[in-house]
């Protein structure tokens, strides 16, 4: 009986999640917030988010670097290195691990700040004054991380790509030539569309599951901790197995598109 009860009240909170994010998106189309508004989150989201997003990038393609010259070397295989680094950083770990930072510093402030607007009825008040709070505090977080994510994607991938030049070219000493050359030809212009779609939906989820948790915060100050937790967990889980989803649509939209070219 109790997992059964669990089970109608997940899809239930589904039904209000999808409630919710059309509401939002309507919010957003039809009547944009103002920009001072959308400006704050922007920096807030974007700008406040480059010095850990620039640290992840970094250290990742020296790691991707590293790793891969050691595994590499034996076989006589080192100047693939760069295209691996790359192709790595654009299709996966770029989008994804940006994402992971932004849902840990941005998502669980978004969550916490509009839960604690929500238990001391803040939000409540904006009601009361015909003010809609999916179009003032919502729709200018979703415009924000909408446009940011992919921004601090395609930071990371260039901050990923930089550190696998410094170490494989200044510790392991490959020409920088041999690292950056091979990849105009075997990364493509579909690896590029792939991160960027996978950074645009990923940004998606994390403000509207993080807003969604703090717009329905039960409990007080304990229910925003819980909330906040809460959320943090289901961004992680949905991006992983979202990433999952569109890998493996768009590899098998490429393979029908080689298929009927050829």
């Amino acid at each position: 009986m109790y997992l059964l009860q669990e089970f109608f009240g997940a899809i239930e909170s589904i039904g209000s999640y999808a409630r919710f994010v059309w509401e939002v998106i309507v919010a957003a189309i039809t009547r944009p917030p103002k920009w001072a508004l959308i400006r704050e989150q922007m920096f807030e989201v974007g700008l406040q988010s480059l010095p850990v997003v620039a640290m992840t990038g970094f250290s990742t393609g020296l790691v991707l670097a590293a790793q891969a010259f050691f595994q590499l070397s034996d076989m006589g295989l080192v100047g693939t290195t760069g295209i691996m680094v790359g192709e790595a950083m654009i299709t996966e770990l770029g989008p994804v691990l940006t994402a992971f930072m932004i849902t840990g510093r941005v998502g669980a402030s978004m969550c916490a700040e509009l839960g604690t607007m929500y238990v001391t009825e803040q939000i409540d008040a904006l009601q009361s004054m015909a003010i809609s709070p999916s179009r003032y505090l919502v729709a200018p977080r979703f415009i924000a991380a909408t446009f940011m994510t992919p921004l601090l994607t395609i930071f990371s991938i260039c901050m990923g790509i930089f550190g696998g030049y410094l170490i494989t070219v200044y510790f392991f000493h490959m020409s920088p030539t041999t690292y950056f050359d091979p990849m105009p030809t075997h990364i493509h212009i579909f690896d590029l569309f792939m991160g960027f779609t996978k950074s645009l939906i990923f940004g998606i989820q994390i403000v509207t599951i993080s807003c969604f948790r703090g717009m329905t915060t039960r409990g007080g100050a304990a229910g925003v901790g819980r909330a906040t937790t809460n959320s943090v967990v289901i961004c992680y889980t949905a991006i992983l197995f979202s990433n999952f989803f569109i890998t493996l649509g768009l590899n098998l939209l490429r393979s029908e598109i080689s298929r009927w070219l050829s």
